[in-house]
């Protein structure tokens, strides 16, 4: 697979970067659609909406990447730290990304980082015990 070591959630930061900058007269809240749901209530879905879903689904794509182990899987945490630098310094430094919803996407990022160094943590102990016992015996 060639996206291991591709941060997929480069793919929402540059669509926020895209609508933001390309096309400022779209705002975060406008309607896309309404769906009627049973309980008769309507559901509005935002761009917004959109966009943090993506979001989410992608972060379940990076969490599962990072179980795997080997020198692609520490550039992939890699670049994922570095996304998250550039998206902490963009939300500081730029007008047009000091939004709830860039920043909600900041915390999906860093969630992302944090969650790789915890795998990665996590699977290193487990080889450290299991190479402890094979050496006793």
């Amino acid at each position: 697979m060639y996206l291991i070591g591709f941060p997929l959630l480069v793919v929402p930061f540059a669509i926020y970067n895209m609508i933001a900058f390309l096309t400022p007269g779209i705002g975060w809240t406008d309607k896309v659609t309404s769906i009627h749901l049973m309980s008769g209530q309507d559901w509005t879905v935002t761009t917004e909406d959109i966009l943090l879903a993506v979001a989410i689904l992608l972060l379940t794509l990076e969490i599962l990447k990072a179980t795997r182990m080997g020198s692609r899987a520490i550039v992939d945490h890699v670049l994922s730290m570095l996304l998250f630098i550039a998206m902490l310094v963009e939300f500081l430094l730029v007008a047009a990304a000091g939004t709830s919803t860039f920043f909600l996407l900041m915390i999906i990022s860093l969630v992302d980082v944090m969650a790789g160094f915890i795998v990665t943590i996590r699977t290193a102990q487990r080889d450290l015990q299991i190479e402890r016992v094979d050496s006793v015996a």
